[in-house]
């Protein structure tokens, strides 16, 4: 190499260079360039779509979960309940809408109280399908359970609910617990968002809550305003059957929940087979007190009862502007009825 020209040099290093060029060529070598010019290229789309997809789960204007728990999850509810001093057993069934419930509390002199036990039938009430017999069976059931459990016979009640009295089946009802020798208790829709109100809102909440209680043959709401209890009747969880559009139930009821003075809508306490469903979507434990999510949350509750009662829901929720639903498992209007006796 060394006797070699600077001119021939040259020439023998272009041969080698272009020899080596067209090897690399033909082995593969551009199928590899062309490929890492290809993953280069996608590396700074892919970076970009990270990043959009983290900015759009962290929007809650477009989080889905954000507007579901926007109203609920997050306001906690850590009230405890007093509890009785020196009580008394009292029992009572319920004669509503969807079936036979029975509760038996213990209750003292300043009607602090404690759910001892409570139970749930389906008497298809409102469906007309009860005969005198299967009425017999059903509350004789619930008594002997109660006086079982230690309750004296003349502590035993019996409450039909505004949305049962409705249905024709209410009179074989009342008939057949007369033949028994006991005294039926009717109460009205207002009598019992009344009663609704005494068992589950707590005095400590009296001047900044008010109270619904969404049952089958109605909505019940109510609140306490100058030492006054105030109640107003709208559509029950069963409207659909009555073939009533959604969004006429939703402005009656609207309508009605516009009327809760603004000083009690910091929390409404809510009770009822619809808002139980619900509840049980996100208890924690055996908490008796369970905060509701927003109403997008239970969109997967489908059957129609449910979708109905979550109708109400929202047409409270929307109308009040009310962040915190608390769901109390232990409270029914009947148990108000015991309260008041």
């Amino acid at each position: 190499m060394k006797r070699l020209t600077v001119a021939g040099r040259l020439i023998i290093t272009a041969l080698i260079l272009g020899a080596i060029f067209v090897g690399y060529k033909y082995l593969g070598g551009q199928k590899a360039l062309n490929q890492m010019a290809e993953d280069q290229a996608k590396s700074p789309q892919t970076e970009a779509t990270i990043d959009t997809t983290e900015s759009t789960a962290s929007d809650p204007g477009t989080s889905s979960n954000s507007q579901a728990t926007a109203a609920g999850e997050g306001a906690a509810f850590t009230y405890t309940s007093p509890a009785p001093v020196d009580g008394k057993l009292r029992g009572v069934v319920e004669l509503g809408a969807s079936g036979f419930n029975s509760f038996i509390i213990t209750v003292d002199k300043e009607k602090r109280w404690k759910l001892e036990k409570s139970e749930f039938g389906n008497s298809l009430v409102t469906e007309n399908m009860a005969t005198d017999e299967d009425v017999r069976i059903g509350l004789k059931k619930y008594i002997g359970t109660m006086l079982d459990y230690g309750v004296g016979s003349k502590d035993i009640h019996f409450v039909v609910s505004s949305g049962a009295a409705k249905a024709e089946v209410t009179t074989k009802i009342t008939r057949v617990l007369k033949s028994l020798g006991y005294v039926v208790n009717q109460v009205t829709p207002e009598q019992e968002g009344q009663l609704a109100l005494k068992s589950v809102l707590p005095a400590e909440y009296a001047d900044k809550a008010f109270v619904v209680d969404i049952g089958s043959g109605n909505t019940k709401i109510s609140w306490i305003s100058g030492g006054k209890i105030s109640a107003l009747e709208s559509y029950g969880a069963k409207y659909f059957q009555d073939g009533t559009d959604d969004s006429k139930v939703y402005q009656e009821v609207s309508a009605k929940a516009k009327q809760v003075p603004a000083n009690l809508r910091n929390t409404c306490f809510i009770i009822g087979g619809v808002p139980f469903e619900m509840a049980k979507e996100v208890r924690k434990g055996k908490e008796r007190y369970t905060t509701l999510s927003a109403p997008l949350a239970y969109s997967k509750l489908t059957n129609a009862k449910s979708k109905a009662g979550v109708n109400i829901y929202k047409a409270v929720t929307d109308a009040t502007g009310c962040q915190q639903f608390v769901f109390d498992w232990d409270a029914n209007f009947t148990i108000g009825f015991l309260l008041g006796l």
